[in-house]
């Protein structure tokens, strides 16, 4: 058996599903995916692809890493598990980032890693920006002020869990969470404690098994032109959010 089938039969047995469950999540037939996992087949790139997807886990580590010997908490930590993101300049040699639109949003955990998808999204070019690949997300509720619903958070890419710095912004992409912009500490190890700049939102950890991509924080586009609150707002607003926080304990008790 090839170190590829074996990691396929270890991984599946971790997932706890049957050859039938991975092959039907595949398309294809179970015979077929047997064959994969007893060495006597190889698959074709599409599905490579397909299963490096259901697995979730990198094509080149499927193929050149015995699986079984790394927790998964550490896989992020691997100088080989890179992803390799293209960069594409305009007309004039500027690098043009993709932004993901609230429409886009939706789709994004099932697209970050299909070329077609990230092709589709719109592009714009930030000459400003420094090195290495950039994205746009959208900003969605109140949790990190300044940044208000409806701004975009540009961010670059992490190649590294050990690039993440502690107190710095970050947008991840995790499969339980989906995209989310907070302030990162990485101080426990193989999790990840997210914080919010605004009080009412409490920390909470996030499996490094869990994330799929991590991007940090380079600039916003913002769209508000709202004054900043009077001298004095500051009491009301902490009354109100200390209010809005009683009552998600309510809730929270009542179901």
């Amino acid at each position: 058996m090839s170190l590829f089938s074996e990691n396929l039969k270890y991984l599946r047995i971790r997932k706890d599903v049957s050859q039938q469950v991975v092959a039907d999540a595949i398309a294809i037939p179970r015979p077929r995916y047997a064959k994969y996992e007893d060495g006597k087949n190889f698959p074709p790139p599409d599905t490579l692809l397909a299963l490096s997807r259901y697995f979730a886990m990198s094509i080149d580590l499927l193929l050149s890493v015995d699986v079984r010997k790394i927790p998964v908490g550490d896989l992020l930590k691997l100088e080989n598990n890179r992803l390799l993101l293209p960069i594409t300049v305009d007309s004039h040699g500027n690098n043009l980032i993709e932004v993901v639109t609230e429409k886009a949003r939706a789709g994004y955990l099932n697209g970050y890693a299909d070329p077609e998808y990230i092709e589709n999204l719109q592009q714009v070019a930030l000459p400003f920006l420094g090195p290495g690949k950039h994205r746009g997300f959208p900003v969605e509720g109140d949790s990190m002020p300044p940044h208000e619903p409806g701004s975009i958070i540009v961010g670059r890419y992490v190649e590294r869990l050990g690039d993440v710095m502690d107190g710095r912004t970050y947008i991840l992409i995790t499969r339980n969470g989906g995209i989310v912009y907070k302030r990162l500490n990485r101080n426990r190890k193989n999790v990840l404690v997210l914080e919010s700049d605004n009080g009412f939102y409490p920390p909470y950890e996030v499996p490094v098994s869990d994330i799929l991509e991590i991007w940090e924080y380079e600039c916003s586009i913002g769209r508000s032109d709202r004054k900043p609150a009077p001298a004095g707002d500051g009491d009301l607003r902490g009354m109100l959010m200390e209010l809005k926080r009683d009552m998600e304990d309510v809730r929270k008790r009542l179901g």
